[in-house]
């Protein structure tokens, strides 16, 4: 099956559903100059949200595959750093894919590079973000990182095939790479829970860098800073934008205590469900406040459906907490590790963030400096 006249009209219509204009006409450019498809292998895995996992496969099922190419999906391309095939299902954890193009426009809309801007691109993956910036800023002025060596192979092969040979480099995208600076646009395609001041230090004064941002409660979000005169980047939350996480910043497992004096149980009367179902704006107040992380899984059990909420210190994998919630019960089982507070915590900063009136995420903005990321709330004066 030869590639269907209309893939890349449904993709571009997929991309601006409602023919609002959210997506620059650069952007849709891009997408139309460099195809997806060229970007994905004949294999891919598509995880729907909801929904169980399934493959698509170009040769026993081409419609399938295309449509999936055509698609605002997200195909995952590798699991488990290449250790796990793709075939293997249910369980695996994904660590590279062709991101979703509806997030992938989004972020260059934010970026907005132009022709001749030297662009750093952090985690290559299948190459298809460092084609799209070729095409916008150069391919002579894209250089992009991927720690990964076999997916930057493949990458390279991916863009040598769309007539494209950007600046390939492998290592950590957190060390940026000041061989090829300064840079005037930096665009990241992994979650970032702390932001590299190596991007800062290696960026002109107003410079942009564009990054899915994780602070580590709830969602994730897009972040847009400007690189300023004094050294500092400084930028207001854009939006939303999940990705995996930079390998280099994904969280170590919980520790179990091994003294039983270090273990706490008790009820809650808050539902954890309430907490899972917050506003990013919520999210990101608890972010700014108390620094943790959190995850939620609901999974069968007897007959019915239940909710588990982690909550975890990102620096200490011994302090954590977990909440459970199940049908008919009005107060909820909390199993704290370690003797930090972290469930306490977490409710004190959801009450100030309701006193403070509820802020809606677009309130929020960041400054990175040398000594680390402040969090603030109105104005960079205002910080949490």
């Amino acid at each position: 099956m030869g590639t269907p006249p209309d893939y890349l009209d449904r993709l571009l219509a997929a991309l601006d559903p409602e023919n609002a204009r959210d997506i620059s006409g650069f952007v849709k450019d891009a997408v139309r100059a460099v195809p997806r498809h060229l970007f994905v292998p004949d294999v891919g895995l598509i995880d729907p949200y909801g929904r169980e996992p399934y493959l698509i496969d170009r040769s026993a099922d081409p419609s399938a595959w295309w449509d999936a190419v055509g698609s605002v999906e997200p195909i995952v391309t590798q699991l488990d750093d290449g250790r796990t095939p793709l075939t293997v299902l249910p369980s695996y954890n994904s660590s590279s894919s062709s991101s979703s193009p509806a997030t992938v426009a989004d972020l260059l809309n934010h970026l907005a590079p132009e022709p001749g801007m030297r662009v750093l691109d952090v985690g290559t993956g299948t190459g298809w973000t460092a084609g799209l910036l070729s095409h916008l800023a150069g391919q002579e002025n894209v250089v992009s990182i991927e720690v990964d060596q076999a997916v930057s192979d493949q990458a390279a092969k991916n863009l040598a095939a769309a007539g494209l040979r950007p600046h390939l480099v492998v290592g950590d995208g957190a060390a940026g790479y000041p061989a090829l600076g300064p840079y005037d646009r930096v665009h990241v395609t992994c979650g970032i829970r702390d932001i590299p001041y190596a991007w800062v230090e290696q960026c002109r004064p107003g410079a942009v860098i564009v990054l899915p941002w994780h602070p580590g409660f709830g969602a994730s979000h897009a972040l847009r800073l400007e690189v300023q005169a004094d050294g500092t980047a400084q930028g207001r939350v854009v939006g939303g934008a999940a990705y995996m996480m930079m390998r280099s910043q994904r969280l170590r497992p919980d520790r179990e205590p091994e003294r039983e004096e270090d273990r706490r149980h008790y009820w809650s009367a808050l539902d954890p469900r309430a907490l899972d179902a917050l506003s990013a704006g919520a999210d990101l107040a608890i972010s700014a406040l108390t620094g943790l992380h959190s995850h939620t899984q609901s999974y069968p059990e007897g007959d019915g459906e239940r909710l588990r909420m982690w909550v975890s210190d990102p620096g200490d994998a011994g302090q954590w907490a977990t909440a459970v919630w199940r049908p008919g019960q009005t107060r909820h089982a909390v199993h704290q590790a370690g003797d930090r507070p972290v469930w306490d915590e977490v409710l004190h900063a959801y009450t100030r963030w309701v006193q403070l009136g509820e802020p809606h995420w677009s309130d929020f903005g960041v400054t990175v400096e040398k000594d680390g990321t402040r969090i603030w709330l109105g104005s960079p004066e205002n910080v949490l």
